[in-house]
């Protein structure tokens, strides 16, 4: 049994309902450390739809409703801008499979509300991939990462291309093949995913990977992820999805066949783990012992145990403790390694220390 170190972000989310009776004190080490983890508009949400957020302190009240206008308005720019990406496409007679945040919010799902917004994700046929970025190209992205190496590094290893940022709007589109890198030693089948994605209602062209992928995917992308200063945040993603779709009959079971068959048993493992013991997830025993099979070795899970509940808290000073720092570079390092293999990995690293020394030295 671990015990997660307690922070105010992860007791509020699992007891919403306590807030208005916090202290100032409280409150004050609440905002801040949500709004570093991208989750002040989450517990606004929270708040709101409980009837509860009239029962704040005006302080921290405003503090929320803010974040709520932030959120409503940054909802109402992915769907303009996912309008400017389907029309882009529209020619090249190809769906557009939404990833992660779009996706919650063209599907209408519980992760979507609140939610923050840095850039839009889309899967596409790895065959496609030439004429969907040309087409983009045509309607105003631009590729950065100008750098020689980093557009190598992309294109050949990576699961998408540079990010595309558009020209006029600004704004960051991030179009993958595949929600891992050639190089990772897991191996999920793309064209599963892609063939059992489900249409957006009312939305044609667009579609959402199934319930199971979406989790998986969430999944994969936290734990197999060498940045985690938005954990939490992502975390709390993928508990909100998992009380959503938990409630579906045989979804338990499907998500653990699923994982099986996309060779993702490891991440959906430290998904049920995590979200459980951070967040008091609802997930079934039986689920937990089935996910077993992703159990790394004893002393490895105990190891995972040290670095992620040390990572997954907000990436705020009062969050951490002495070890914080060591943890999450040791889980840089590792989703490298994850992601590539050694020698590659020291090449790439050994590229990108020695161009930030050139950039302190300029």
């Amino acid at each position: 049994m671990i015990v997660a170190r307690p922070n105010p972000v992860s007791i509020a989310l699992r007891d919403p309902r306590a807030l208005p009776r916090w202290t100032f004190a409280e409150w004050e080490a609440l905002i801040r450390q949500a709004r570093r983890a991208n989750l002040i508009s989450r517990l606004a949400v929270l708040l709101d739809e409980r009837g509860l957020l009239q029962d704040v302190p005006a302080a921290p009240r405003a503090h929320l409703r803010a974040a709520l206008v932030v959120s409503q308005a940054q909802a109402e720019a992915v769907r303009r801008e996912v309008a400017y990406v389907r029309k882009a496409l529209t020619r090249i007679g190809a769906d557009i499979v939404l990833l992660k945040g779009a996706a919650y919010l063209f599907a209408a799902l519980p992760p979507a509300r609140g939610r923050v917004f840095t850039d839009i994700d889309i899967l596409v046929p790895a065959s496609a991939l030439a004429e969907v970025e040309a087409a983009l190209m045509l309607h105003g992205w631009a590729t950065t990462h100008h750098d020689p190496y980093d557009q190598r590094y992309y294109r050949r290893w990576m699961h998408e291309l540079p990010p595309l940022l558009h020209v006029t709007r600004e704004t960051v589109l991030d179009v993958h093949h595949a929600i891992l890198p050639t190089t990772a030693r897991l191996k999920p089948d793309s064209a599963k995913l892609l063939q059992a994605s489900q249409p957006v209602a009312g939305e044609p062209g667009l579609r959402v990977l199934a319930p199971c992928d979406m989790v998986l995917h969430s999944a994969t992308h936290l734990f197999f992820n060498e940045e985690l200063a938005s954990g939490l945040r992502d975390l709390a993603d993928l508990d909100s999805l998992l009380r959503h779709f938990g409630g579906q009959a045989e979804f338990w079971q499907q998500l653990t066949a699923r994982a099986r068959e996309l060779d993702l048993a490891r991440p959906l493992y430290y998904a049920l783990r995590y979200t459980r013991h951070i967040l008091a997830t609802p997930v079934p025993d039986p689920a937990l012992k089935a996910a077993e099979i992703g159990r790394p070795p004893n002393v490895l899970n105990r190891l995972m145990d040290a670095l992620f509940l040390r990572a997954l808290q907000p990436d705020h000073p009062a969050a951490a403790d002495r070890l914080t720092p060591l943890a999450r570079r040791s889980l840089y390092v590792r989703g490298h390694w994850l992601r590539m293999p050694p020698l590659l990995l020291a090449y790439h690293l050994t590229v990108k220390a020695f161009r930030s020394e050139k950039g302190d030295a300029s």
